[in-house]
């Protein structure tokens, strides 16, 4: 028979969060695979617990080189335990090729819920929670930053992100920029840890506080787009806002797909726009 990979959920912050069946499993898996073995080591001593099963290290510089060795272990019948540092293995975390190569032998894939930063911070942050997005890391380059800002300018349901602390107040700047000053959006700064914080406000002044300095695990939630119905925008205008993109240094589709998004109208009438325009010149 085959074994079984078991997800577990990690407390994000205080260690007295871990569900019951995070100890049991810690102590019964035939093999845990762990983001930071030595922080694992930390968890399993104020969990008062001692696995009995091989501990091998499971991050992103291993994760692919590993994951074929952990899969023939299900193979073989093993309980393979997945823990990362905080929160659910796979979700901004290792996990997800192997959860994906488990699925493809055929292999059971079960979970120990557990703490999440992203649903905690979502529920803490006072805006809209019945529809919302998982959006976790941007790019750290500040162009890519706003081109990937820009595909969701028009996104009506909450958006959550994960941001390094050092970068931050140049994130929020950019979310000003791209979504608008007085968008809304809170700031998850160490959940459940001892100087938890959540700063609430526009995304400009979210932005002229954490230039000050932010230390800590941070997640950062934003108010989506507001409804508003299609501008009345005629041909030349749309070129122009296409062009003046461009003169950014936005590639062509990526300017009329975010024109189309303001203007509220379909890409193909941006693109036709385009098109005409330039035969015109011609």
């Amino acid at each position: 028979m085959t074994g079984i990979l078991v997800l577990a959920g990690t407390p994000i912050g205080d260690v007295s969060d871990a569900p019951p069946r995070l100890a049991e499993e810690l102590a019964g898996a035939d093999v845990v695979a762990a983001e930071d073995t030595r922080r694992l080591r930390r968890l399993t001593q104020a969990l008062g617990v001692t696995p009995k099963g091989r501990v091998v290290s499971y991050f992103e510089g291993n994760e692919a080189a590993r994951t074929p060795e952990l899969v023939e272990e299900l193979a073989g019948g093993a309980r393979v335990l997945l823990v990362t540092d905080a929160g659910m293995p796979s979700v901004s975390d290792p996990g997800y090729r192997l959860v994906a190569a488990a699925v493809e032998r055929d292999i059971r894939v079960t979970a120990v819920p557990g703490p999440s930063a992203v649903l905690t911070a979502l529920a803490l942050s006072g805006l809209p929670v019945d529809r919302f997005c998982f959006e976790g890391f941007l790019p750290r380059k500040a162009g890519e930053r706003l081109g990937r800002l820009r595909e969701v300018a028009g996104e009506r349901r909450t958006l959550v992100y994960f941001e390094a602390p050092h970068r931050l107040d140049d994130t929020l700047a950019a979310m000003a920029e791209v979504f608008g000053a007085e968008r809304r959006a809170a700031v998850c700064r160490e959940l459940t840890k001892t100087y938890e914080e959540v700063r609430r406000g526009p995304l400009a002044e979210l932005a002229a506080w954490a230039a000050e300095g932010v230390r800590g695990e941070i997640t950062v939630v934003v108010e989506g787009a507001p409804e508003r119905g299609p501008e009345e925008v005629d041909a030349a205008e749309l070129v122009r806002r296409v062009r003046v993109r461009e003169e950014a240094g936005e590639r062509r589709k990526e300017a009329i797909a975010a024109v189309a998004v303001e203007a509220g109208v379909p890409k193909r009438e941006v693109f036709d726009a385009v098109v005409a325009a330039k035969r015109s010149a011609e």
